[in-house]
Order: C-alpha cells, then structure tokens, then sequence
C-alpha cells in the first residue's frame, strides 16, 4: 500500500492517507512521488529534508528515491519546499510531512503550485531521472543519467536547423574535472511531430562528443578565454543556400569582452568558424534570441534584450557590416553609447536609425535617472499589473503567438525579490509593444533563473501553450547552498495562456473619429494610421469581476463582490458611463462609474503595425 499526503496542514505534519502504491518499486528504496495537487503530474526540483538536514530531491519524474538506512521502518519528517509550490503549514509553521519509509513501497505528495507557469522537467546535466530509474519507473530519455557525460550547462541557444533542433549552450561542466568546456557546447534533437518527444515529456538530446565521450568545442576559435555565442540566425548565401550564423564573444571575465565577431556553422565539421571579426567599438551587432520579421514586406533579422531594438536585413553581407545594422532609438544620430550622458535627438524622436546606439530597459532607466528622458517619453515602461511596481526587464525573448494574436515576451527581471530569479509575461499589440503591464509567472527563493528564451517551435494547441526554460544557478543569488544535480544547469516550464492569471490588459485606441477600440478592430479595418492616443488599458478576455466596456473589451468591475480589491487602485481608474451612453475618464454631471481600467502611462504612441512575422 502507498500513503498519499495530501497539502492540508495538521498540527505535527500533514496527514497521511493510505492508497494503492502508485507504481512497483524496485530495490532498497521507499519511492517519493511528489505532484502537483491539481494536475497530478510530477514536479520536479522539490527538495525533502530530514530533521537531520539530510536532503532528498525530486527528478525530472517528480520521483524520490529515499533510501537512508537508519530511518527505513521509522516514522521520518521530512520538511518539504519547492520554488512556486508548498504544502500547508501545520500548527508550528512547519511545511513537511510525516510517513514511515519502507523498501520496496510509496507515498505520494501533492503540492499546490503557487506559479502561473508549470515546471516540467530539467533539460540538462548529470541524474535527470536517477531517482526514477533507482525504483524502476519509466523514462523519456535514451541517456537519463549523464548523457555528453555532462554535468552542467549555461544559457541556451536554440534554433531548427536542416531537419533538426540545433542547442547551444555556454560553459559546460564534466564530471572528471572542476574545468569543463568552455567554448561552446552542441547538441541535436528531432523535432516533435518528426520523431521527437513532445514537449510537455521533454527533449531527448544527442550531444556532439569527443573522443572520451564528453561534449565537444563547437566554438573552436584561437585565444585565451571562454568563447560564447548568441544571435544564432538563418541567413541565405550568395547561392541562397540557408546558414547558420551567430554572434561569437571571446572574454576574460564577465563584462571583460576581448574580442567579438560572427560564426558561421560548418555542416561536415559540424563546428562553428570565424565568418568575421568586428570592432568592439561598434555600437550595434546580433545578440540574445532574434527573431526575423517583415517590414513592408522586407526580411528582417530583429535583436531586443528582450524587446526589439536593433534590426538588420536578412543577407548575409548585411549581417557582416555593423553599418547596416539599425537601432530603435531616442538617441541622436551617431550617437555611440545609451550612457547617461548620450545625447538626445531633438524632441527625444524615435526611429530606426543606423551607426546609433540602441535604448534598452536598461538604459533607458538611467537616462530616465539622470533626468535626461522625461519618464513619458520613455519607449518601456513594463510595470507589475497588480502593484504598479515597475519592472526592470534584463532580458529574454519576444515572438509572435497566434493564439493571442500578439507578440508576447518572456521576460526576466533584475533586482526582483531573488534578483534574478523572476519570469515574467507581457503582451504586444505591435512589435514594438506598447509594452507596459506583464503577470509574474515564475519566481524562484533565493535563486538565479536565467537567460529564460521561449521556444515557438514548442508551442501548443494554436499556442494556447508556450514552453520556456532558462537557466537555474545559485550564481548572482547570494545563495550559499547550491541545489545538487540541478545547479548550473536549464529548467523548462509550460505557460497556459488560457489561465486568467495570464490576463494583461491591452490598449484601447481612441481613433480620428473619437470612436475606441482595440487590436483586433484596428488591425481588422487597418486603421493604424487613424491611431491618435491610447486613453486606456482594458482586459479583453472575460473573468470573473470584469464587465463589458462598450466595444471595446472588458474592464474591472466596480460592483463585484472583491473586484476592487483585485487590482491596485493607484494603476487602475474608473472610467464612467454618461446619460449618452458615451464613455469618458472623467466623471460629467449624470455619469455613473462603469468599471476600472488600467491607466496609461505613455505620453508618446510607439507603435510598428507594419512589422510581421516570418513563419
């Protein structure tokens, strides 16, 4: 018989309810399955500590194999957390449960998830499902336990490339020796649909080895010093035959870059070689997770950390040449560096502008700072859509997603609660946003989760599920215990974006002719160009306290029971109803508040209808 315990608390631990074993256990050990509450799928990462600070964490199954021989046929309690899930605490505070472990049986504990987005499973390093192939349970993998004979792995690039998934990654750890690979780590897998494994089960890697069996240099470059890639984009050849490229940086430490350049992919080698060496000077060049678009109806390679501001044509010569390369800016002409003393083109104008440095989060928040861009001005201005609180984008990626009908972005914070531990989603009605309220979808206690990219090759069910994952170190965190086997290396979740907590508000656009609407009716009449303003933010997908705000979508009920409480009234504003029936943010004699909407804080309209795309 198994025991099954469940997230209600009880004064000493959690109850425990006996049931049917969930699977044969093979060997010596008492079998841990720890799911989700509501889903009944395993979760990874959940750590069981004994009273005596013996830790036990759950595989890419959900699955522990506990096996420690002192307490086998004792009563054991085993504190339990997990980053975005818990269990209930009991009379004392603790959060853990009370079984009694027995070779050969099981128990079964559920967690009630706390993050919007599901984790799934870890991607790389050493004993992805050592727990569940302890106790005989099935997995996904031909290699579950070390395959490339890796132990760790930083920043993923990922990118389908002739048949095939090809994955990327920077510094990579080994079992034989403290120092591993650090010029660039390869491997290939099939893609789902054409031989491959779902992505909800995983991603069944091939490494590119050496000869004693470890991941190989793909990234073999001369001189001293870790070699990284990013940028990896598709780009035809003079012959139109399509090629692999990527932006290469050879460093001393981080932030020390010695040098910087292209790669190109040898296809019979299957190893990156230099295509171009450029100037460390130059302000513009490939970089984090591109996306390709048109505008009017040109090819574009696109770079944003993680919003879009830095395009180049889709040819090879062009992707050579920094001079061809064009930043979306508020910069003046020429301008070399986003420092805090950049100067401004006149009036703070934006557009996209050759040899120019580009404004990112980042640095628009410090010429925000030092007062040289009025906040108004500011292109970004991602904010949490419950607080009001702004959110410090540090990087990530942006794509198209068919089921919203928007680009959207997965986006990680720096300075957050875990510094850089915290995902978050946001939604464009343009390429170029607006970009203003995002949902924290994942946090992570006292821990870095990194360099997070979405992978649209991955997404679900006409992209209702998106998948991404990201990096998962104790590095930058502060942390002085690192998580054994996961530390140091990628984590893939799953967002639903059906879920109404993935519910952002999207702009309303007042037209020429007063009327207001939203994305769909604008893009429907193409009436981008008849867009004066962006009075407000509405909700436009029903949920329990939202109303109907004219034709326009939805807006936070003033009248549902808890509805004002949902959302931080310093971000939302009523807006009112008059006897004419026409809407208006301010309250005219006989008016009658309707509903709240989420306020705008852009004074500038940066909008790029004309951008689209490539499937």
């Amino acid at each position: 018989m198994g025991q099954v315990i469940r997230a209600a608390p009880a004064l000493l631990g959690a109850v425990l309810v006996v049931l049917p074993a969930p699977a044969q256990v093979s060997g010596p050990y008492f079998r841990i399955d720890c799911v989700d509450a509501v889903t009944g799928r395993g979760v990874p990462l959940v750590e069981l500590r004994t009273t005596g600070s013996i830790p036990y964490v759950s595989d890419s199954n959900g699955i522990v194999a506990f096996h420690e021989p002192g307490l086998m046929g004792h009563e054991t309690y085993l504190h339990v957390s997990s980053h975005g899930y818990s269990l209930a605490p009991d009379g004392f505070g603790n959060r853990g449960v009370r079984l009694t472990p027995v070779a050969g049986e099981s128990a079964r504990v559920e967690l009630e998830r706390h993050n919007v987005a599901q984790r799934l499973y870890r991607v790389t390093g050493g004993g992805l499902y050592r727990d569940s192939w302890l106790v005989g349970a099935p997995v996904p993998l031909r290699e579950p336990l070390l395959g490339g004979g890796v132990i760790g792995q930083d920043s993923v690039m990922a990118i389908p490339y002739r048949g095939l998934l090809r994955w990327f990654w920077g510094d990579t750890a080994r079992a034989a020796y403290p120092l591993g690979n650090f010029a660039v780590s390869g491997a290939t897998s099939e893609l789902p649909g054409r031989g491959g494994l779902e992505p909800d089960v995983g991603v069944d890697l091939s490494y590119l080895v050496d000869e004693r069996g470890f991941s190989r240099p793909m990234c073999p470059l001369p001189g001293a010093g870790p070699k990284w890639i990013d940028g990896t984009l598709l780009v035809p050849d003079p012959d139109g035959r399509e090629r692999l490229v990527a932006h290469y940086v050879r460093v001393k430490s981080l932030g020390d870059v010695r040098e910087r350049g292209l790669v190109i992919f040898d296809d019979d080698e299957q190893v990156f070689e230099k295509l171009v060496q450029l100037d460390l000077a130059a302000p513009l060049h490939p970089h984090g997770h591109p996306l390709q678009v048109t505008f009017g109806g040109e090819r574009y390679h696109v770079f944003g950390r993680p919003f879009p501001a830095v395009r180049v044509r889709n040819d090879l010569a062009a992707v050579q040449d920094p001079a061809r390369y064009e930043a979306f800016t508020c910069l003046a002409l020429g301008a070399r560096s986003a420092g805090p003393e950049a100067e401004l083109d006149e009036g703070a104008r934006y557009g996209w502008k050759r040899d120019t440095a580009a404004v990112h989060a980042i640095e628009q928040e410090r010429l925000v700072s030092a007062g040289r861009l009025a906040a108004g001005d500011a292109w970004l201005h991602l904010r949490d859509v419950q607080s009001g609180a702004p959110v410090r984008a540090h990087g990530g990626s942006v794509y198209w997603n068919d089921y919203r009908q928007r680009w959207i972005a997965i986006v990680l914070e720096v300075g957050g609660s875990s510094y850089l531990g915290e995902i978050w989603y946001a939604e464009g009605d343009t390429l170029l946003g607006p970009w203003v309220y995002a949902r924290k979808i994942v946090t992570h206690d006292d821990y870095s989760f990194y360099n997070p990219a979405h992978h649209p090759w991955f997404d679900r069910d006409g992209g209702r599920l998106i998948h991404f994952e990201g990096t998962y170190t104790a590095m930058f965190s502060g942390s002085t215990t690192k998580t054994p086997r996961y530390d140091y290396n990628q984590i893939m979740y799953r967002l639903a974006l059906d879920d109404p907590r993935a519910v952002l508000p999207v702009p309303v656009y007042r037209l020429q002719d007063g009327s207001l609407a939203t994305r769909s009716r604008v893009a429907a009449e193409h009436a981008w160009q008849r867009v004066e303003a962006i009075p407000f933010f509405a909700a436009d997908r029903r949920r329990p306290g939202l109303v109907a705000i004219g034709n326009v979508g939805w807006g936070l009920a003033l009248d549902a029971q808890g509805a004002e409480d949902a959302e931080n009234t310093d971000v939302t504003v009523p807006i009112y109803r008059g006897a004419d029936g026409e809407l208006s943010l301010e309250r005219r004699p006989g008016a009658q508040p309707l509903a709240r909407v989420w306020r705008n804080p852009m004074q500038r309209l940066i909008l790029a209808p004309d951008a689209r795309p490539v499937r």
